[in-house]
């Protein structure tokens, strides 16, 4: 951990450029090195405690867990990361597919001394935790995942074309068309951002202006919209690895899938149970896509009774 000083140091060399960088209490941000990018880090609790890395999805940063944080640090060790792209988190050129990411994901981690963790992630950020499962499970203890479509796994294969449907995934086909997406939300991020957050969340008070102003200006900075499609350009390659690694074995550590009574993906846990051996399920009432936000209290009671679960067990 950093003292105040340097701490502040750190901020203003590493933050993006013209990026507010929030505070909460009882954690601090860091900055670590992984394969020559650098990875945003939010770091407080228990620091003896489990190590539970969280991961975001978009359009958010690690800004969404920070309800949720400090109830999971009165036990563990809490790791709130921005992925690449994402947040103050470097914006690098070049592949975004899962596994690529996934890599820098588990270099940041171990930079910050923790060795073997949970993994706790949402949407993209899921995407990116099932890679990472895939190549490091000996690194890991248990893994929950919050309502996502993963590519290969639990993303259909088509787009609905019922419009009851369709608004939950329409998004998948309009990112991966070649340009046309930065032509049309360059300079009305916040406008998109805000659909986002207000549809796919069960009631649309669940985001005040402020934290929308935060999310936009994440994706508007630096690259970050550039970044934020790349996820989705590359879901095909994350798929395809996905496959190869599910082609050679099945994932054996513990998984948790977290759905919500008004989510996009209904039962997480059936999605994944086909390619791992141990999968649990929970769902979480009056959330909708945005779970850590709608209901921190019932994610920390859902991946506190996991983690005692498990490591009883």
């Amino acid at each position: 951990m950093t003292d105040a000083s340097t701490e502040h140091r750190s901020c203003d060399q590493n933050s993006i450029s013209g990026l507010p960088l929030h505070d909460l209490a009882g954690f601090t941000h860091r900055w670590v090195d992984a394969g020559g990018i650098r990875i945003h880090a939010v770091e407080g609790g228990r620091p003896t405690g489990p190590a539970v890395v969280l991961l975001a999805g978009f359009p958010q940063t690690w800004w969404a867990w920070r309800a949720a944080m400090p109830g999971l640090a009165e036990r563990f060790h809490v790791i709130a990361l921005d992925l690449p792209g994402q947040g103050h988190s470097d914006r690098p050129h070049g592949s975004y597919d899962t596994h690529t990411v996934a890599s820098r994901v588990h270099s940041a981690v171990t930079a910050l001394n923790a060795s073997e963790y949970w993994l706790v992630a949402h949407d993209i950020g899921a995407w990116v935790a099932f890679s990472l499962a895939l190549q490091h499970e000996e690194h890991l203890r248990g893994v929950a995942l919050l309502d996502a479509g993963i590519p290969g796994i639990s993303l259909p294969d088509s787009i609905p074309t019922d419009p009851d449907r369709a608004w939950k995934t329409w998004h998948f086909a309009f990112h991966l068309v070649p340009d046309l997406p930065e032509a049309l939300l360059a300079g009305r991020e916040r406008a998109y951002v805000d659909w986002f957050l207000k549809v796919k969340a069960l009631s649309a008070n669940t985001f005040d202006g402020a934290e929308i102003d935060h999310y936009a200006a994440a994706v508007a900075a630096e690259g970050g919209l550039r970044a934020s499609l790349a996820y989705y350009r590359d879901a095909a390659e994350s798929a395809r690895r996905n496959h190869d690694a599910l082609e050679r074995q099945h994932l054996t550590v513990p998984v948790l899938g977290i759905s919500s009574a008004h989510g996009s993906i209904p039962d997480m846990a059936a999605s994944l149970s086909p390619w791992a051996e141990n999968v649990t399920g929970v769902v979480i009432p009056d959330a909708g896509h945005f779970i850590p936000d709608e209901q921190p209290d019932a994610v920390v009671d859902a991946v506190t009774a996991f983690i005692d679960r498990e490591r009883a067990g």
